[in-house]
C-alpha cells in the first residue's frame, strides 16, 4: 500500500512540474519599436524643475523629480484609441522618499493612470489625466543620445 501511495504522489508531482516551471513573470514591456520607449523630460512650468522619464524596454521606468527618484512598472498598449490616445497605467515599486517637483513624496504601491497623445513629429507628448487634451501637462521633450 505504501509502495502505491508513494507511486501516486510521485506521479501527481510529475504532473505539476510544469505548472512549478513557470517562471513568475515581472513587467512585459510594449513592442520594440513603440514610441514611449526612450528619454522624456518635461520643464516644469513656473520653475526651474525638471523631470526626467526613462521608459525602458521591460516595462519599467525611472524618474527623477527634483530631489525624488523612484521606479515603476507600466503597462500602455501597442496602437493608440481611435481618438490617438494610448491609456498608460503605472504602479510605483521603490521610491527614495524625497519630494518631487511638485513637492510630492510618492509611495510605494501607488497606481495612476493617464493618456499619452504623441506629436507626429515622435518628438514630444502630452500627458493627460482623461483622453482628452482639455487636461493635459507637457509637452515631455524626448531626449536623444543618452543611455536608456
Amino acid at each position: 500500500m505504501r509502495a502505491v501511495a508513494s507511486l501516486l504522489l510521485l506521479s501527481l508531482s510529475v504532473a505539476c512540474l510544469p505548472a512549478l516551471a513557470q517562471p513568475t513573470r515581472g513587467p512585459q514591456g510594449p513592442a520594440s519599436d513603440h514610441p514611449i520607449l526612450g528619454i522624456w523630460r518635461l520643464a516644469v512650468p513656473d520653475t526651474d524643475c525638471l523631470e526626467t522619464y526613462r521608459f525602458r524596454a521591460d516595462g519599467t521606468t525611472l524618474v527623477t523629480s527634483a530631489a525624488e527618484i523612484s521606479e515603476s512598472v507600466y503597462t500602455i498598449p501597442n496602437e493608440p484609441d481611435p481618438d490617438g490616445f494610448y491609456r498608460l497605467t503605472d504602479r510605483i515599486t521603490k521610491d527614495n522618499g524625497k519630494p518631487d517637483c511638485s513637492g510630492n513624496v510618492m509611495k510605494p504601491g501607488a497606481n495612476a493612470t493617464h493618456f499619452v497623445r504623441f506629436h507626429p513629429s515622435g518628438k514630444l507628448f502630452l500627458l493627460c489625466a482623461e483622453a482628452s487634451i482639455e487636461a493635459c501637462i507637457g509637452p515631455f521633450t524626448r531626449v536623444r543620445g543618452e543611455e536608456i
